[in-house]
This record gives C-alpha cells, structure tokens and sequence, in this order.
C-alpha cells in the first residue's frame, strides 16, 4: 500500500495524464505565447479573416488599424433600438435566413454579408443599392470601422411580431456566433440546444451592449432581450 498522503504510481500517472490536459486546453497568446483569460482580445487578418488571439500588452500594439497585416479588434458592442430596417428592405439583401452580419472588407473594397450555417460563415451576394438605403436610413453605420466591426443583425421570429435586434459588434463576437451554431446545429433546423446557446448569446451581448446616445428610447419601456424559439 501506497504511504499515507500519497498516490501509486498508477494513480500518479493518470493525474499527470489529466493535469497535461487541462493545461493543453489552455489559451495563449498567439504574438507572445503568454497565457490568457477566457475574455482575451483578438486580431484579425482582413485579407483571411482569420482571428489570432492577443494578450493585452501585444493587442495595443495593433491599434492604429493601419500599417500591419493584423488589426485590433475593439471590444464594445452598442445596440441600435432605433434602427430603420422595413421587411422589404431586409428582403432586398437577399439573405437566405433572418440573421446575418455585414461589414467593410478592405482586400474586397467594399461591404461583405455573411450568415451563420452548420457549414460556416456564408458568404452572401450583397446587393449594394440596397446597402446604401440602408446606411442613408441609419447614418450611425457610417462609423463602423472597417474590418473588425459589422452590423449584426438578427430579425429571427420577426415575422410572427418578435422584435427585431440590431447591433454594432467588434467582428469575433459575429465569428462567435458563428461558431455556436456550427457546434451545436442538429437536424434540419439546428435542434432545441442550438437555439437554446443563441438565446443565451443575444442575452448576454445586450447585457454588455451600449446605447448610442442618439438612440436611447425616450419611453421608459425596456428594450426586449430575447429571441424566439425556433
């Protein structure tokens, strides 16, 4: 018998087995390969994007957006309760589903759209008048930095009078969401699950996001939060 207070050999192995697991989940920086928190910051490669995960100390090194490959992704998101958007306007965008998120690629030159699918970010073909409505009807789109934030849309159970959601989000929250449901889609609709996580993902980006000051309701009502089942 093992001595009091120690493990067998067996026993001692195992927990090493599982201690270089726990530590093989473990996120690093990508620049500098320090350790990071799970609410770390991001970079973006526009011309792959692809997100590189950044310490804070690497990350401000990217944040005049010009002059690297790499730019700093932001880390507010703001909610846009006024937003203009009428059904045939959404319906002109040609997007295959009711979320999607659109943003200025600078290697295209132009506005991207893309929606979330079991496969991936989507690419969708993005008619470009329409785009133009859109920003003259919603100015605060104008402001959007290109590359790293995108106008996230999710309009889901819009059309049984669930209230449309709007926002400008830094663009790995999109990936984020993009993720989601790739992980967690089953079936032909995605599953209770999947639906369950973006509820969730919603939830939780309203209860960071702000409110630009040109759009604070001036009722007392609250904004709604959630997003239907489908």
């Amino acid at each position: 018998m093992a001595p009091s207070g120690t493990l067998p050999k067996a026993g001692k192995l195992a927990s090493l087995r599982q201690f270089a697991r726990r530590r093989g989940v473990v996120e690093r920086c990508e620049m500098c390969s320090r350790e990071l928190a799970g609410d770390h910051q991001h970079l973006i490669d526009p011309e792959n994007r692809r997100l590189v995960c950044a310490c804070d100390a690497c990350a401000v090194l990217f944040a005049t957006q010009s002059g690297t490959k790499l730019r700093r992704v932001p880390r507010h998101t703001r909610f846009l309760p006024n937003f203009r958007m009428p059904d045939s306007q959404w319906n002109g965008l040609m997007i295959p589903i009711e979320m999607a998120f659109f943003f200025h690629s600078s290697p295209h030159g132009r506005v991207v759209a893309f929606y979330p699918s079991p496969a991936g970010a989507t690419e969708s073909l993005l008619a470009l008048e329409t785009w133009n409505d859109v920003v003259k009807a919603n100015p605060i789109l104008e402001e959007m930095i290109p590359d790293v934030e995108a106008l996230l849309v999710n309009r889901v159970g819009a059309a049984r009078g669930v209230p449309a959601q709007y926002y400008i989000a830094p663009i790995d929250e999109c990936y984020k969401l993009v993720g989601i449901i790739r992980l967690h889609w089953h079936g032909l609709s995605g599953g209770t699950e999947m639906w369950r996580q973006i509820t969730s993902y919603f939830e939780a980006l309203r209860e960071k996001a702000a409110i630009p000051r040109e759009d604070v309701p001036t009722d007392t009502e609250s904004v709604p939060r959630e997003i239907a089942n489908a």
